[in-house]
């Protein structure tokens, strides 16, 4: 929402969300498993602006690169929620939204880490997320 250059009330919303965490010097990281997934998309559909945007953020922001223990955490995370029968993607799948949770709780080492979402079910099992919204 934040890259897209399209104008809609919901994404200046969330533009604005954003500007008021980092005027206030809230720390916010941008994960790679996020990176990955929203560029994948903007170079399948030649979204030039919004890669730009993109890598914009990214160079105001903090960078959250995926580490062997974050992808062993992830590991971990994709077997418990498996044998909880609360997987978030099909057996076959990377899972993305257990490389963001081992990513967010890598980055709360030591203090909270948030993961701002629009869709908290997935993510909630491992890792402490919310509606960006309700994020202050």
């Amino acid at each position: 929402m934040i890259t897209n250059p399209r104008s809609s009330p919901e994404n200046e919303e969330c533009k604005d969300w954003l500007a008021t965490l980092v005027f206030k010097g809230t720390r916010i990281a941008v994960p790679e498993i996020v990176d990955y997934e929203v560029r994948r998309e903007l170079l399948r559909a030649d979204r030039i602006r919004g890669l730009a945007r993109l890598d914009a953020l990214k160079g105001l922001l903090a960078y959250a690169p995926i580490t062997t223990p974050v992808m062993l955490k992830a590991a971990g995370f994709w077997a418990a929620a498996r044998r909880q029968g609360r997987q978030s993607a099909s057996d076959a799948s990377l899972d993305a939204d257990m490389i963001l949770a081992a990513q967010a709780a890598d980055l709360g080492e030591g203090a909270e880490a948030i993961i701002a979402t629009t869709n908290v079910r997935h993510l909630a099992l491992f890792s402490l997320a919310r509606l960006w919204r309700e994020i202050a």
